[in-house]
């Protein structure tokens, strides 16, 4: 498994202010979606391309397309929802597909209550949306669906990982197996809640509110 916390002052500096606990949904909404085009910029980068050549103006230029199948997208409900518009803005030709995932606080384990993804996703390059990459229960159980459609490799965006979630993935798959983490930075643990700390709180409440 690849992981990669972008080291980047734009990068920082958003994501100091989402930490901020004055920050209101409002603003936090638009930082997120900043945030996460400039993780979709890192994440994509060995996104499949196809040669082609254009006519400019004044003469034939050779150039890539985005090869087909396209990338599927795919954010995990609610959350994920959040960083939807900010990976589209960058990949607007993907298609995208819904996960509706909650983790049971009790046993912290993932269930799955909603999906909406193609029944074959064989050769497809998928990217995953969660905001916090935490006891790593969410985010395996739904890289694990997207394998079994016959995805062909996975990268998972979030704005936060801790390191047992990490540990979690990579103890998940096969070492052969294509995943890909890209994250805006690495925190320290976990809380015996199974919070990320020092975090940022609930993403999805502060996203959209606690109703």
């Amino acid at each position: 498994m690849e992981i990669l916390a972008v080291d980047h002052p734009l990068v920082a500096h958003k994501l100091t202010t989402l930490r901020d606990v004055s920050t209101d949904s409002p603003t936090f909404r638009r930082l997120a979606d900043e945030l996460v085009t400039l993780l979709a910029y890192e994440a994509t980068r060995d996104v499949r391309v196809t040669s082609v050549t254009v006519e400019t103006p004044l003469q034939p230029a050779s150039g890539v397309r985005l090869a087909r199948p396209v990338p599927l997208v795919v954010p995990i409900l609610r959350a994920g929802l959040g960083m939807l518009d900010g990976m589209t803005r960058l990949l607007p030709t993907a298609e995208v597909g819904f996960l509706g995932m909650i983790r049971d606080e009790g046993t912290l384990q993932a269930q799955t209550y909603a999906t909406r993804l193609p029944d074959d996703l064989s050769g497809r390059q998928c990217y995953v949306l969660d905001p916090m990459l935490a006891t790593g229960g969410t985010l395996a159980a739904a890289i694990s669906l997207l394998f079994d459609r016959g995805a062909r490799d996975v990268t998972a965006i979030t704005l936060l990982a801790a390191p047992e979630g990490l540990a979690v993935l990579e103890d998940s798959f096969p070492e052969s197996t294509p995943i890909k983490v890209v994250t805006a930075a690495i925190d320290e643990r976990l809380n015996e809640n199974g919070y990320i700390i020092p975090g940022l709180g609930d993403a999805g409440d502060r996203l959209y509110g606690t109703a």
